[in-house]
């Protein structure tokens, strides 16, 4: 491997900011913000958006904007309606 065209590789603190959730990583991202971590040594900390512990996927919380489906949507959208519906 060739000297000196790699960026730095060190560990840092993934610090969710929905949640609260931290995780100790590697990456190439640095931060002037620091966390002391569980083992008493002090890293940096990149502030994310989603992990794992917020995202609706991993979660099963998922959020829906919209509960119509298409075709009730285009119903609805154009007057139409349901003719299976019970009156």
């Amino acid at each position: 491997m060739k000297e000196s065209i790699h960026p730095d590789y060190h560990p840092v603190v993934f610090l969710d900011s929905t949640t609260g959730f931290k995780f100790l990583s590697g990456s190439t991202k640095s931060s002037q913000e620091t966390i002391e971590w569980e083992d008493g040594n002090t890293y940096p900390v990149i502030r994310v958006e989603v992990t794992s512990d917020s995202h609706p996927f991993y979660t099963g919380r998922q959020k829906f904007t919209q509960a119509d489906g298409r075709v009730d949507r285009f119903n609805k959208k154009y007057g139409l309606k349901d003719e299976n519906a019970a009156e």
